[in-house]
């Protein structure tokens, strides 16, 4: 469906071929753009001859078109789902009408059983995060959480973007968690599947309450973002730096704010991010930038500028991740490649490829974030050169784990005055360590 209020076709024949095709095999051994997927390649709105495959559970349409303020041009079906949808017009412009009109976010409150989730990718630098939200309106074409609203039944496209999912009592959760006599104090990131600053977040306020919450407890906690509400919370984010118990990274695709408004419709402007790079570093707080992703032909030319303004601006690391296309991702990012950019997608898609082997995408560990090839190599090495030259290069900040405290509840026994004090001095004069 290119569009929710567009109604369903009957192709449950296609669905359901996709279906057992899901059960045959598992998903990571399915290739996004292979050559099953090329069986069921239809053609583009034409106007550079380019053949797009169909992602699973769902069909790309000609001439799709962007519906104001969103970056996804479709709610194409999600590969869990038994049937595909597109879009139809009766021949009145319905189409072109819906694509004029607004599309409204709508946010449902959930009440969680858990808050904080463990992974053991190697290709990423904790183990721990919490998710305030599902889905983000921000409304990045790349994004790759998109994949996981899927699990929902719905659509990684323009669902993922505007039917969000708020966890309410993340913050009470939170601090159970925490306090649960198996917790081993460790780093949580907050906000790696959707971002913890997204609009909803002015209204809602989760991800105060947890930075709230972790200072309560001395809980060390990272923070990844493309907005700006981010220096909203520079009260708390100041008194954590002090305490080695926070760092944030600020995620920059591009300086070009025409190119960031099609891609990222509802992020802060690249130059708003910058100036909170600059806010919070003037405030205390340690700031990383991600240059993330790089999209070939389109931002890697921006590389070394952005690590420069990044540098001048405060930031004292830096990291870097290629575009990745997974699952529902390469079909969405191929649509809105073709509607905006025509001339260049042929180009783009085939350095896609030229990093994973021929295909859209590689998910092994070690290999998914950067690729492999020439291409890969060559951004590997201009990354490398300007973080050397900038001073960003091999610099991690490790925060502290050390002053983790449960608070006293009413009703708890009351620790003796000084019985900590040592400890206390030991931490103070320990701090936070750069590596």
């Amino acid at each position: 469906m290119f569009h929710p209020r567009c109604y369903e076709s009957g192709m449950e024949h296609i669905g359901n071929m996709m279906s057992r095709k899901g059960r045959e095999r598992n998903d990571e051994d399915i290739p996004e753009d292979g050559e099953a997927m090329a069986a069921a390649c239809i053609p583009s709105s034409g106007r550079v001859g380019l053949r797009l495959p169909a992602s699973r559970g769902g069909v790309v349409a000609p001439g799709v078109k962007a519906l104001r303020g969103r970056g996804a041009r479709s709610a194409r079906s999600g590969r869990h789902e038994p049937h595909v949808r597109e879009a139809a017009d009766d021949g009145w412009g319905i189409l072109e009408r819906l694509a004029a009109e607004p599309l409204k976010t709508e946010v449902r409150d959930e009440t969680a059983r858990t808050i904080i989730s463990r992974n053991d990718s190697p290709d990423i630098c904790f183990e721990r995060s919490v998710n305030p939200y599902r889905g983000c309106e921000h409304g990045c074409i790349y994004c790759y959480a998109r994949p996981s609203h899927a699990h929902l039944g719905l659509s990684p496209g323009l669902d993922f973007e505007s039917r969000l999912t708020a966890k309410v009592n993340a913050p009470e959760l939170f601090a159970k968690e925490l306090r649960h006599p198996a917790w081993r104090p460790a780093p949580v990131v907050i906000g790696p599947n959707t971002d913890a600053y997204q609009p909803v977040e002015r209204r809602y306020r989760i991800t105060r309450r947890l930075l709230e919450v972790a200072e309560e407890f001395g809980q060390p906690v990272g923070l990844v973002t493309k907005s700006a509400l981010v220096t909203r919370d520079i009260d708390i984010l100041s008194r954590l730096a002090k305490r080695n118990l926070v760092k944030v990274a600020i995620s920059i695709t591009t300086l070009d704010a025409g190119l960031a408004r099609m891609m990222e419709p509802r992020a802060s402007t690249p130059a708003k991010r910058l100036d909170a790079i600059g806010a919070l570093s003037q405030a205390g707080v340690p700031v990383a930038v991600m240059v993330a992703p790089i999209v070939p032909a389109l931002t890697d030319h921006e590389l070394e500028t952005i690590l420069s303004r990044a540098k001048m601006a405060g930031a004292v690391e830096a990291g870097y991740v290629m575009l990745r296309l997974p699952r529902e991702i390469s079909g969405l990012f191929r649509e809105w490649l073709v509607d905006l950019m025509p001339d260049r997608a042929a180009h783009v898609l085939s350095l896609v490829r030229s990093m994973h082997g021929g295909s859209d995408y590689d998910s092994r560990f070690g290999h998914r974030m950067r690729g492999a090839g020439p291409y890969a190599w060559a951004i590997g090495r201009r990354f490398e050169l300007a973080a050397r030259r900038l001073g960003l290069a091999g610099r991690r900040l490790n925060l502290s784990t050390r002053r983790f405290r449960v608070p006293p509840r009413s009703g708890d026994q009351l620790m003796l005055p000084g019985l900590f004090d040592d400890a206390a001095e030991r931490e103070n004069a320990d701090g936070g360590r750069t590596e």
